[in-house]
């Protein structure tokens, strides 16, 4: 008499238990990142808008001296937006506004070259005590000296210090900015 042996069936794709387990490990570990990954984007955004600034105070005095016309490049606040314009003529002239096209506005024989917005949602806005900088074409250099604060809504925040001859300095108060310099 013969005896067959019947094989254990081979187990093939995963059981339910196992998907449930491997999916709850999952949302703990995407939970704990989540708050990580908000923060890592709010640094990217204010390190990307700092320097934006850096690169538009270059962008108006290599403009003053191309274009061989004192440049300006005024900074607003209004109703919790702020703006900066580079543009030609008088400071009085450009304004930023959430009616024109771009955010921003020339009159008389002020040109626009460049306006960045920030609008009062926005996590990021751009400060200075100086609300106008102004490029000389034959010299090169900006008056007055100014700080150009990038903010943060959590506090953080980049500055840029501009000197006379147009260089950007950049630093962190208090080094809350990753690897900026302390001012």
């Amino acid at each position: 008499m013969s005896v067959h042996r019947i094989a254990p069936a081979l187990q093939r794709g995963i059981s339910l238990v196992e998907t449930l387990s491997v999916l709850s490990v999952m949302s703990v570990v995407v939970g704990a990142a989540i708050p990580g990954l908000g923060a890592l984007r709010d640094k990217a955004e204010l390190t990307h808008a700092a320097a934006g600034v850096e690169s538009d105070v270059q962008f108006a005095r290599g403009q003053a001296v191309a274009l061989n016309r004192t440049v300006q490049m005024t900074l607003r606040e209004a109703d919790g937006a702020t703006c900066y314009v580079v543009h030609t003529g008088p400071a009085a002239n450009c304004r930023c506004s959430g009616q024109s096209p771009g955010g921003a506005a020339c009159s008389g024989d002020a040109e626009l070259l460049r306006s960045v917005t920030f609008s009062a949602g926005s996590p990021i806005q751009v400060r200075s005590a100086t609300r106008s900088l102004t490029f000389d074409p034959v010299r090169g250099t900006v008056t007055p000296t100014a700080t150009v604060r990038v903010e943060a809504r959590d506090g953080r925040a980049i500055h840029q210090i501009v000197n006379l001859l147009g260089r950007v300095r950049t630093c962190s108060p208090l080094g809350r900015v990753g690897d900026e310099r302390t001012c």
